[in-house]
C-alpha cells in the first residue's frame, strides 16, 4: 500500500495543478487565447483525474479491465467537454 508521504506529495501536486488552472482562468487568458489555454486546462484536468483515480481511488491496484472501463469513461467525458467548448465559441 501507499504510505502517507506519497499521499501528501500527490495532494501537493494536485494543489499546484488546481492553482495553475485557477490562475489561467483568473488572468483572463481564455478571452484572448481560447484554444491554447483550453488545451492546457484539459491536460491539467486529465493529469489530476489520473492521479486521483490512480492513487486515491486505488485504481493502480485493480485489474486492467477495470482501468480500461474507467479510461473509456474519461474519454467520453473529454469528447463531451470538447463538444461543449466548440459550441460555446
Amino acid at each position: 500500500m501507499v504510505n502517507a508521504k506519497t499521499y501528501s506529495v500527490i495532494f501537493g501536486v494536485l494543489f499546484v495543478l488546481a492553482t495553475v488552472q485557477a490562475w489561467l482562468e483568473a488572468a483572463g487568458l481564455l478571452e484572448s487565447f481560447y484554444w491554447p489555454v483550453f488545451a492546457v486546462m484539459m491536460v491539467l484536468s486529465f493529469a489530476k483525474a489520473f492521479m486521483v483515480a490512480g492513487w486515491f481511488q486505488h485504481l493502480r491496484y485493480e485489474p486492467r479491465s477495470v482501468t480500461y472501463v474507467v479510461g473509456a469513461g474519461l474519454l467520453a467525458a473529454l469528447a463531451l467537454t470538447v463538444a461543449a467548448a466548440y459550441s460555446i465559441t
